[in-house]
């Protein structure tokens, strides 16, 4: 059954941060009054360049950094500040795989790892862990290989499978395509696309890559210096992007 609600929902999200000491102490603000909903099966596209404050907005909806003030909901209650509430229901997927993978695992040991939060090892844990690496594409041969014996695209994979292993309703894909080649950037979109149809997780897709965005999102939110300036379902924005920023972007990106 379908959710009646939005998967994540931020309301009017303050963030910022204080650097600096004594003279040199400055506020930087990092999300300015940000308001958006994620429906379940949905993705909205978040764009915009480096330091916008995209990877501060990821970080808020997996509540790994509060607000200063507004809200943020998710399955349609506030926020818990407890992580272990809420782990294995939501989930991300890093631009660099091999920083959140342990070097001295196996890929079995990696996409293991999630369940055994709440789980202690057993064999239909295991069996459970080599299905999702199925569903990626990797066969049980690559179970008990490590994260140096992979290649850049079969170990975002292992993330993939490791961030659904738990099957959450929420997914941050954080530049998650940004450091492959653009034939293994299209084999993990279309990857992600297919694993969104069949589990129905709702996810938010960062990145700087306007083309990777409009192939997946459903949505599209353009964020500059911490405020979200322009929000549309994706083939409206793509068609007549309104604001001066989505704009410029669209020019770098054909340039």
């Amino acid at each position: 059954m379908i959710s009646p609600h939005p998967v994540v929902s931020l309301d009017d999200v303050c963030v910022t941060f204080r650097t600096g000491h004594g003279a040199a102490r400055r506020e930087v603000r990092a999300m300015s009054h940000v308001s958006f909903d994620v429906a379940p099966g949905k993705t909205l596209g978040l764009v915009g360049e480096s330091g916008s404050g995209k990877s501060t907005t990821g970080m808020v909806v997996l509540g790994l950094q509060r607000p200063d003030s507004g809200s943020v909901r998710f399955d349609g209650a506030p926020m818990a500040r407890s992580l272990r509430s809420r782990a294995g229901r939501m989930q991300a997927v890093l631009q660099h795989p091999r920083w959140a993978i342990d070097p001295r695992s196996t890929v079995l040991g990696a996409v293991l790892e999630p369940l055994l939060v709440h789980e202690r090892r057993t064999r239909a844990c295991e069996q459970r862990a080599l299905s999702m690496l199925e569903q990626v594409g990797l066969t049980e041969a690559f179970a008990s290989r490590r994260p140096h014996q992979l290649s850049g695209g079969q170990l975002q994979r292992v993330s993939v499978a490791r961030a659904l292993v738990t099957h959450p309703s929420f997914i941050v894909f954080d530049e998650a395509v940004s450091a492959l080649d653009v034939s293994v950037q299209a084999q993990i979109l279309n990857l992600i696309q297919d694993l969104q149809a069949e589990h129905g997780f709702a996810a938010l897709f960062i990145s700087h890559d306007l083309a990777a965005v409009r192939y997946i999102a459903h949505d599209v939110a353009v964020m500059r210096s911490g405020e979200i300036v322009e929000h549309a379902p994706t083939d409206v924005f793509y068609e007549m992007p309104t604001h001066p920023y989505s704009r410029q972007l669209f020019q770098e990106l054909t340039s």
